[in-house]
């Protein structure tokens, strides 16, 4: 029997894990012929939530779950994973600034960067509780595994960007490729129209409307999950679930054609970043697993201050959490 692959998630019983864990239960990240073990990570208080959660798993009868063990503590969660989805952060609470939540969010962080030393060395991992660029610095930082291993979720907006411009052109998402969110996970984001392609052709081509583009579309992708939060009374989780699957594997899997796909990965430099910084790229995954940031993508005068602005807000963002980078 093929060897289970352990895949560790974190706020496991909250609303983005409830639509994540039945899809990976249900072998949608390794195929059908590869089961997984699912190691549940969650705070003390929410415990008996988690264990029903488990049992819907069991009542489920997945042929590719190989079990589910549940930890309240990171360090057991984390032991021989090969795959980590850390959906579980602090939420922002009334009158709190995004600085705040940086702040309450940091401690986490550096705990589970400490206890992602238990994973495999191979492991693949994914921050999705947010602020997930800092989050996911400061786990990288306070952690001994490959800086290349750590990830923030930009997908949800990659996704959330060909969904608009697929509506806009009277098109499916599926002829929107070559979309790369630049840089942070935030209301300062950069989705990037001047490099997307629909059908083949560039975006701009095919929706020539640079007013809706430049307003219109920009500040719709930038607030959406605002406006989200007013329509359903409650945050994206099915949307993120979505993304964060798709992220994943993407990770593990080579990218198809001459596509790319947006990632917050530990930059190297590329496109003027300094290196050390999760910022958003364009990136593509080789056939030996290796990911690469997509560079020579040109930006127009207006598109470049769009980037400078989100670079500029991930700089602060890293001064406020100074204190807990190692």
């Amino acid at each position: 029997m093929t060897k289970p692959i352990r895949v560790a998630v974190t706020g496991a019983a909250g609303q983005i894990s409830y639509s994540l864990l039945f899809r990976l239960a249900a072998g949608e990240l390794y195929g059908p012929n590869q089961p997984i073990r699912l190691q549940l990570l969650e705070i003390p208080q929410a415990m008996g939530a988690l264990e029903g959660v488990v049992m819907e798993l069991s009542d489920c009868a997945f042929p590719t779950l190989d079990g589910v063990d549940i930890y309240d503590q990171p360090g057991a969660a984390f032991e021989g994973i090969q795959a980590a989805f850390l959906v579980g952060s602090r939420p922002r609470g009334p009158g709190m600034e995004r600085s705040d939540l940086i702040q309450v969010n940091g401690p986490i962080f550096v705990g589970q960067g400490r206890a992602l030393n238990h994973a495999d060395s191979a492991v693949r991992i994914l921050v999705v509780g947010n602020p997930c660029n800092t989050n996911c610095l400061i786990a990288m930082n306070n952690s001994d595994i490959p800086q290349d291993r750590f990830t923030a979720m930009m997908r949800l907006d990659q996704n959330r960007a060909m969904g608009m411009l697929a509506a806009k052109a009277n098109r499916t998402a599926a002829s929107v490729s070559h979309m790369v969110v630049w840089g942070n996970h935030s209301n300062n984001q950069y989705p990037d129209f001047e490099n997307a392609r629909i059908d083949g052709k560039p975006a701009s081509e095919v929706i020539n409307d640079q007013t809706w583009l430049r307003e219109n579309f920009v500040k719709d992708i930038q607030n959406r999950g605002a406006v989200v939060i007013k329509a359903r009374g409650a945050s994206s989780a099915a949307s993120a679930a979505n993304a964060a699957l798709e992220h994943m594997k993407s990770l593990i899997n080579p990218t198809p054609g001459d596509d790319w796909y947006s990632a917050g990965i530990c930059s190297k430099g590329e496109y003027g970043v300094e290196p050390g910084l999760i910022f958003g790229f364009p990136v593509r995954t080789d056939s030996q697993g290796n990911i690469q940031v997509v560079e020579g993508l040109p930006m127009s005068d207006w598109a470049k201050t769009k980037f400078d602005f989100v670079l500029d807000e991930l700089r602060k963002e890293r001064e406020v959490v100074k204190d807990l980078l190692r």
